[in-house]
């Protein structure tokens, strides 16, 4: 993979990438946004003033300096996004992992209404040549064809895209200028005086902000694709982008002026300040960057999903490498699940104007979450306090308005949205606790005790031979300790006799990419036990690993595998290697509560969805045996048993 620096440098290739990855959601809001501002609402001045510097200030305080300038600041050794930033603050407190897990559901939800939303307003933008085109087939053709290409890598998409979205920001700045250059008294609307007029002023104050919002609901994947393209490529692209943005909203605030004292009813200021000879060019290239709209709440899912597997947030899923970029990562279970709920979402609401009062509230709901844990991160920075509380009090105040704007929406279409966002966090919480309570059960003895009879097991010949070299995996989290489970199955539940034992313990770091082990020999050449330091972007190919760990020391003379057996000793014949994986099951849940109850029988549900343990850890399946062990909760003690004669 690339190095943290190499992704952080500023390239022409990487901010071009960046356009084609990040920027699509919140490149292509024009299409939208001044359509649901304006609504069905009288047509004013101060409407078009006020919404324009509701824009302009939003996208600067909002995007510019939260996201950009201070959350950009919260680099995880190259990986950006909420579970990244998590891992950088969890250490401060335990409460800290609800924001994380609330966050990554509404980020998720929202990864599902973007691509249903853009790609429907671009598509309709036909309406206007060719009169009652169903619209519908077509973008769920477009959206089928985005989801498929996923497996192809962001890389490629990168590179594909790139250019595409350039001509696209570059055709919305030309458009909104050519209007701009005609009455540039609109560049007003900068003063926030305008903005502050429309909210206290007009009785649809939140209604309005709630459509306001929808100009920056791609920011959070500003900092979502860190690892994709990194902080500098970001910071430069958003400058072009940020000015392409301006200008289309103000060329879109010209052509209304001269609407005031109508009704805008189903016309769309963006497709109309198009040259009649170029509209059906603008509609494709809309169609298009429509399209990779999507990939910028994608590409973060997939991120995210893989952050949340290694900190034991969802069900380990199958996670695909498709290049060797640093970033670059394919779930199928997430994009197959995405691309389902994209389907659901265009069926369900048919159009775009009744998809926009879905849209938004869980994008509100993660930047929420996002300014919890950035002041966390700024404590951590030892940043003065009074910073943190002013930033606390700017942001809470502005994205609580947006929230409130927001909630407006749920009777008309965001329960969907709400819907969706407790689904996915119950996922999360569940797997979360679910871990937490089952741990909480699991026996673990004093290894030392044991050593006696493991070397003995290991000499005596009247057992057959179970494996020359028998590896378990254990959770104990320190080598003085080891599961009750390992020792009865080594020992009791069929004794397994090997030349050397061998146990492995897997660590996340809240590092990104971390690869260290550590090696004890707890008995001389007879118990080894290793520990991996693994980043939470590390695959677990814990064979692999292992293999590799084993080599190293049979070269530095540490241990010798050469198979036992007379017949293959004296040929030099290494000896084979057999993982054993112990499934712990619930037996009993008496003990547990009523919550907790339910909490096992969800995440009993949810496993039977998730990649198997030895699938998980990268094992070779040829040399795994998997032991179900009873996880007793209850082992009653308080009653008699009467012996009969």
């Amino acid at each position: 993979m690339a190095s943290h620096k190499d992704v952080n440098k500023l390239t022409a290739a990487g901010v071009l990438i960046s356009l084609g990855i990040i920027y699509g959601d919140i490149g292509t809001s024009p299409l939208y946004v001044f359509k649901a501002i304006i609504g069905d609402r009288l047509i004013t001045a101060d409407l078009i003033l006020g919404g324009l510097s509701c824009i302009f200030w939003t996208l600067t305080l909002q995007t510019t300096l939260k996201y950009v300038i201070i959350t950009l600041q919260a680099d995880n050794k190259g990986e950006g996004g909420i579970f990244s930033l998590y891992s950088l603050v969890k250490r401060r407190a335990k409460w800290l992992i609800i924001p994380a897990m609330i966050g990554g559901a509404a980020l998720l939800a929202d990864g599902i209404m973007t691509p249903a939303v853009t790609v429907s307003s671009a598509i309709e933008g036909l309406g206007i040549i060719y009169k009652d085109l169903p619209t519908v087939p077509i973008v769920i053709l477009i959206i089928t064809f985005l989801f498929g290409i996923q497996q192809f890598g962001t890389s490629f998409i990168g590179k594909a895209f790139g250019p595409i979205m350039w001509i696209w920001f570059t055709m919305i700045a030309v458009l909104g200028t050519v209007y701009v250059l005609s009455f540039p008294e609109i560049l007003k609307a900068v003063n926030p005086y305008y903005a502050y007029h429309i909210l206290t002023t007009n009785p649809e104050a939140f209604l309005i902000i709630g459509a306001v919002f929808l100009c920056t609901t791609g920011a959070e994947a500003l900092y979502s694709d860190l690892g994709h393209c990194g902080r500098s490529n970001i910071r430069v692209s958003w400058i072009y982008v940020k000015i392409c943005l301006i200008l289309s909203y103000m060329g879109q605030g010209v052509w209304l002026w001269q609407l005031q004292g109508t009704h805008l009813g189903q016309v769309n200021p963006f497709f109309h300040i198009m040259p009649d000879w170029f509209l059906i060019y603008g509609i494709l290239i809309a169609t298009v960057a429509a399209a990779v709209a999507s990939q910028a709440l994608i590409s973060g899912s997939f991120t995210l999903i893989s952050e949340a597997v290694r900190l034991n947030l969802w069900p380990k899923v199958k996670i695909n490498f498709p290049s060797n970029s640093k970033g670059q990562l394919y779930v199928p279970s997430m994009n197959w699940i995405l691309f389902a709920g994209c389907i659901l979402v265009v069926l369900i609401f048919q159009k775009s104007e009744n998809m926009e009062a879905a849209y938004g509230l869980s994008i509100t709901v993660a930047m929420l979450m996002t300014t919890i844990l950035v002041s966390i991160f700024l404590i951590r920075k030892k940043v003065p306090y009074y910073l943190i509380g002013l930033f606390l009090l700017v942001y809470g105040i502005i994205e609580i308005t947006f929230l409130l704007g927001n909630v407006a929406k749920i009777m008309h279409g965001g329960w969907f949205t709400l819907l969706l966002g407790i689904s996915l966090f119950s996922i999360m919480w569940t797997w979360s606790n679910g871990r937490r309570i089952r741990n909480r059960y699991m026996r673990f003895v004093d290894i030392e005790k044991f050593y006696p009879i493991l070397g003995k097991i290991s000499e005596d010949e009247s057992i057959p031979k179970y494996a020359s070299q028998l590896v378990y995996l254990t959770s104990a989290n320190f080598a003085t300790e080891i599961e009750s489970s390992i020792m009865y199955s080594i020992i009791q539940k069929h004794p397994k006799r090997a030349d050397v034992y061998w146990l492995i313990h897997v660590d996340v770091t809240d590092e990104p990419f971390t690869l260290e082990y550590k090696v004890e020999q707890l008995i001389d050449k007879k118990l080894i036990r290793i520990d991996f330091r693994l980043g939470f972007r590390v695959e677990q190919r814990v064979n692999v690993l292992f293999r590799k760990v084993v080599e190293e020391m049979v070269a530095n003379k540490e241990i010798d595998i050469t198979s036992k057996y007379n017949s293959l000793k004296e040929h030099h014949i290494a000896g084979d290697f057999r993982f054993v994986v112990i499934e712990k099951v619930l037996s009993n849940a008496d003990t547990l509560n009523l919550i907790e109850r339910f909490t096992m029988i969800y995440y009993g549900f949810l496993k039977t969805f998730s990649v198997a343990e030895e699938k998980g850890f990268g094992l070779d399946l040829s040399f795994v045996a998997v032991e179900k062990v009873p996880l007793i909760v209850d082992i009653p003690t308080d009653f008699q048993l009467k012996r009969l004669n």
